[in-house]
């Protein structure tokens, strides 16, 4: 299952060559990630996922993006969990074509203690829905 989020592209993410800003679509993708991981728990009467630091981010441009009154989906997908962390997978995409491919690692970290945790047995039946 892929977590699906909408986002309008907005006249501020445009760049003077007239499309998406290649920097902008990491703000796409984090707007789906919090989506995913904090606003959607909510929603659905649960606790969000707090604790979570990104590690790493890989991104490939695969077509222009210019300014459109449609917005586009950002789908979201779990690749890898281990104890530690966990690997997300995004396309930044519309009905026919795929814009954006990327890639985050994402690390459960304890505030308090400065360091890295485990992900806990909720985080893991969480992000599993998304695996596959």
């Amino acid at each position: 299952m892929r977590h699906v989020f909408s986002r309008q592209i907005r006249f501020a993410d445009i760049d003077q060559l007239g499309h998406v800003n290649n920097v902008r679509y990491f703000d796409y993708l984090e707007d789906a990630r919090l989506a995913m991981l904090y606003l959607d728990p909510i929603r659905a009467g649960g606790r969000p996922h707090r604790g979570l630091v990104v590690a790493r981010h890989e991104i490939d441009y695969r077509r222009t993006l210019t300014f459109r009154p449609e917005p586009v989906r950002v789908e979201t997908w779990v690749t890898q969990v281990s104890p530690v962390r966990f690997t997300l997978a995004y396309e930044i995409r519309d009905e026919d074509v795929v814009f954006v491919t990327a890639r985050s690692v994402m690390v459960a970290y304890d505030p308090a203690a400065g360091r890295p945790r485990r992900l806990t047995e909720d985080e893991r039946a969480y992000l599993e829905k998304f695996t596959g």
